[in-house]
């Protein structure tokens, strides 16, 4: 009988904070407590280690992922304790977990087994309340705008155009759309608003690219709220109230510092969702991790189409990171999902559905190779894989020239993971120069950059884009917003712009409905299909199973 989650984060035996500093040469003086085993690191810490050379990255990415699940963030966590278990000096980058889904139904995101981060119960309930900052910023701002629409409105603001909405950190769909205002002297202005999930407003965009405090000010400034009545975006700047939201988040800034259930060094800071943003921990946790470590271990959320197209082609071209090779997660079980079995039947061996599914892997290699960076393919192994299902896929990347190993780390922790970590050092190696390169350039024009990613990474054969999209394209142009990378809000269980629509695809072609330009974190976001910045609730959420007994003690937590 296999331990939960919440089982074996509870016997981990942690270190004190300041110990796992310690290992990355960080004193006591450039850590704040937040209890025995949680610190955040302080900004000035880049003055200080502005010197050292930059550690290798490593990114973590996966197949289209499927209720089967994949274990890319447990890849991840497994990967830093392998690494650290080679006398490697290793760091994990990942973002923070959202309630909605803790509550919901896809967890935490901070690993599985003897592959997560603790303390688990913090990590997953509140932690270092830098959500809640990134909540109270947000929400702040929308009071502001309502109350500069209900003092006058000086600015001019349409308020049918205002685009600014409220957000909470829940899933609630019950607040996609709303009335405010009552529309009477007391109340204020009656008009239409809604709520974002915290992890996807522009606010947690901006916070996790932002390179500094002066930088976070100047992003928050361009952040556009709405129109006014002759269709001129406003701003938080022409607001003038970037200082009041950049005060509200100073100290949520400061990248948290834990560590795993074997006392690796993780970085857990920003939380933005892949589907809907651009899915990346923040650039000052990663960059502040390559100075301390030889090598950084981060994910981007989903699969390759998403989260990994977004970090190499958002997050790295901003922070000027180039990344070292990437890992492409697969499991057995997915790949059946992705070959036409149902969830139901996933326990019984079916060799050719694998072979079917496999073609999935295949498109996102391809991607990872667009991006010229070496790769190594982790299959991450479950109990039910069967001698032959195992056979045929590691005898697929042999005949096929792919680097695949196998990966243990949920039941054996950093062991589990060495052979993974081993042939990553090796491809690493073979590279004499990184000749990284994002896959288009942002002076292409709006329409050619989607193609782009699309075509290279969805493997679709084009694009359409409806009349609403090809009117924004042309404000947007007229806006000088036309140079800025793109965001693609697409589902995450297909390579297509329909959930339903599992494997590799062909023939098939993506439609932009509409845009919604994020200017302070610097992209424009593309919706395709049915993409919801407000997830709900499943009839049996995970909280229904959840609860705190008479002695204080945690369950149902995973």
């Amino acid at each position: 009988m296999y331990k939960s989650d919440l089982e074996i984060a509870k016997e981990a035996k942690m270190l004190p904070i300041e110990k796992i500093a310690e290992q990355l040469g960080i004193s006591t003086d450039n850590i704040e407590m937040y209890g025995k085993y949680k610190a955040k690191l302080s900004l000035d810490l880049f003055d200080k280690l502005k010197d050292e050379k930059d550690g290798k990255v490593i990114l973590v990415t996966a197949i289209n992922p499927t209720p089967a699940g994949e274990g890319k963030s447990t890849t991840t966590v497994g990967l830093g304790e392998a690494f650290a278990r080679l006398n490697k000096k290793a760091i994990i980058a990942l973002r923070e977990p959202s309630l909605g889904p803790v509550m919901g139904i896809k967890g935490g995101a901070a690993g599985g087994g003897y592959a997560q981060v603790v303390p688990m119960e913090d990590l997953n309930l509140h932690f270092t309340g830098d959500i809640h900052a990134i909540t109270a910023a947000n929400n702040t701002l929308a009071a502001l705008i309502d109350a500069h629409m209900y003092h006058g409105n000086e600015l001019n603001i349409d308020p049918k155009n205002i685009t600014w909405k409220r957000c909470l950190d829940v899933n609630d769909r019950a607040l996609r759309e709303v009335i405010i205002g009552a529309g009477n002297r007391v109340t204020g202005v009656m008009r239409r608003d809604g709520f974002n999930i915290s992890s996807a407003s522009e606010i947690m965009a901006v916070f996790c690219l932002a390179t500094d405090l002066e930088d976070l000010k100047a992003r928050l400034a361009r952040i556009v709220i709405g129109y006014t009545y002759d269709k001129k975006p406003v701003t938080v700047g022409d607001l003038k109230v970037e200082g009041a939201i950049t005060l509200l988040l100073k100290d949520a800034l400061k990248p948290n510092l834990v560590q795993t259930v074997e006392n690796t060094p993780a970085l857990v800071h920003g939380g933005p969702f892949a589907n809907i943003a651009h899915g990346c921990n923040s650039i000052i946790a990663s960059k502040l991790g390559m100075k301390m470590a030889d090598y950084l271990i981060t994910e981007a959320g989903f699969g390759a189409d998403l989260g990994a197209e977004k970090f190499l082609d958002i997050k790295c071209r901003i922070a000027g990171i180039k990344p070292s090779a990437v890992t492409i997660v697969a499991t057995i079980r997915a790949l059946k999902m992705h070959g036409g079995v149902p969830k139901t039947n996933l326990k019984e061996e079916n060799v050719e559905a694998l072979r079917k599914g496999i073609e999935n892997l295949e498109k996102h290699i391809e991607t990872v190779k667009a991006f010229n960076l070496p790769y190594v393919v982790a299959l991450n192994k479950f109990v039910t894989d069967t001698d032959a299902e195992l056979d045929a896929l590691l005898q697929w990347g042999k005949e096929n020239n792919h680097p695949i190993e196998m990966s243990e780390v949920w039941e054996h922790g950093g062991k589990g993971g060495e052979a993974l970590a081993k042939r990553l050092i090796e491809e690493i190696d073979k590279v004499e120069e990184n000749k990284f390169n994002p896959i288009y350039d942002v002076n292409d024009s709006i329409e050619d950059k989607i193609i782009t990613i699309a075509k290279k990474v969805y493997g679709a054969d084009g694009v359409d884009f409806t009349d609403q999209a090809k009117k924004q394209i042309a404000e947007y142009k007229a806006l000088g917003w036309d140079k800025l990378p793109i965001c693609m809000a697409k589902t995450q269980n297909s390579l297509t712009d329909d959930a339903k629509v599992f494997g590799r695809p062909r023939g098939f072609r993506i439609t932009v409905r509409e845009f919604s330009p994020s200017i302070g974190a610097g992209f424009l976001v593309a919706l395709t299909g049915n993409v919801m910045t407000m997830p709900g609730l499943g009839k049996h959420p995970a909280a229904l199973d959840m609860g705190v007994d008479d002695e204080g003690n945690v369950y149902g937590l995973f």
